[in-house]
């Protein structure tokens, strides 16, 4: 075997790589030549095992892989618009006003309903009593009213009868207009008691303390004496 010569112009890895490769190539030269002898193969074979080792490579480090350059940014294109002419000047028209119609006014809401209770029954006002009317009187006493007289042709002729006259008494107190309400069937014997009637007097009739002038009947008999 060679001893390694060492060549200082060589770096360190590459020279130990070298030496290597040389000693290993040395190795295989004679092991082949004493295999290639035969008594001298048998002999290495009976004395010592053959020993096999595997050189492994030197370990290269790992290569990163450059950096890769920054992607560009995206040139966002120029949009050349058109060059619009200034619009001409011109009197603004005036937009007619909107006719606003105004909305109709929402429905009111119903009355409510007031039931109203049942009036009260009217009671009417008692009428004032009536003033009493008095009718008027012709027979008292004290007015001194003397009798029909009895015609003497009636006696004679045998004529008798019942006269009922309807008298108006004045408020003064004098029969103002006397009637035959019944006759007596003589027209003599009717005569004599409107005659007499007629200058009577009377209690007037009165309503309440008030004379009114009123109505009266008045019966009369003539009657003869047998």
């Amino acid at each position: 075997m060679h001893p390694r010569h060492f060549n200082p112009s060589r770096p360190a890895g590459a020279a130990r790589g070298v030496g290597i490769a040389v000693a290993a190539a040395l190795h295989a030269a004679v092991v082949g030549a004493l295999l290639a002898y035969q008594p001298a193969r048998e002999a290495m074979l009976a004395a010592v095992p053959i020993m096999v080792s595997l050189v492994q490579p030197p370990k290269v480090p790992p290569v990163e892989p450059p950096p890769q350059p920054p992607k560009p940014k995206p040139v966002a294109k120029r949009v050349e618009r058109p060059v619009v002419p200034p619009p001409a000047v011109t009197a603004p028209v005036e937009a007619p006003s909107p006719v606003v119609v105004p909305s109709p006014p929402p429905p009111a809401p119903p009355a409510p309903i007031v039931v109203a209770p049942p009036p009260a029954p009217v009671v009417a006002a008692p009428p004032a009593p009536a003033a009493v009317v008095t009718q008027p009187i012709f027979n008292a006493d004290y007015l001194d009213n003397p009798a029909p007289a009895f015609p003497a042709l009636s006696r004679r002729m045998r004529e008798q009868g019942r006269v009922v006259l309807r008298v108006l008494v004045s408020a003064g107190g004098t029969a103002s207009e006397v009637q035959v309400r019944t006759s007596s069937g003589y027209e003599r014997l009717d005569e004599a008691a409107r005659e007499a009637v007629e200058r009577w007097k009377f209690v007037p009739a009165k309503r309440g303390e008030e004379p009114v002038a009123a109505w009266v009947l008045i019966p009369i008999s003539f009657r003869l004496e047998s």
